[in-house]
């Protein structure tokens, strides 16, 4: 009876002890507020891509993935390029970046954003700065961060 007493208890403390770590690990932020952005160090084609996020209680709320030339015209906004892309039976800027921030605000990680087939390289991009700006929320940094 004594031995069954002390197993309970032991069993007792150790559900408390895990309690009490789920409990402090729940009230723990990974990210910060805040706004983060990261953009590839040079010039692609005459395109700079870029990620610029929004984090709220810890989750990705709004993010931004584009590219721009040397005068801040946004690829997504180049129409010419867009029929070119469509008449060549691909994918354009306006939809291949929106998939991305999707999947990214949908799944919180960018190790589980697809590549869209025919913008493998900017998925490759995504990725990259998905990282460097979900680092940058990590330690509340909002500076931008340039990628390589």
């Amino acid at each position: 009876m004594m031995k069954k007493r002390i197993f309970f208890g032991a069993v007792f403390l150790s559900l408390l002890l895990l309690l009490g770590v789920w409990v402090s690990r729940a009230g723990a932020k990974e990210m910060q507020d805040g706004f983060y952005t990261a953009e590839m160090a040079d010039y692609s084609h005459g395109w700079k891509e870029y990620l610029c996020i929004l984090v709220k209680n810890d989750r990705i709320v709004y993010a931004e993935f584009n590219a721009k030339d040397p005068s801040g015209y946004i690829k997504a906004w180049d129409n010419a390029y867009m029929q070119n892309m469509l008449s060549a039976g691909s994918t354009y800027p306006n939809e291949y970046t929106r998939s991305y921030v999707a999947q990214l605000i949908e799944t919180q990680n960018p190790q589980e954003v697809d590549t869209v087939s025919g913008a493998s390289s900017s998925g490759g991009n995504f990725a990259k700065l998905s990282a460097a700006v979900i680092e940058q929320a990590k330690k509340g940094d909002t500076s931008i961060v340039v990628v390589q």
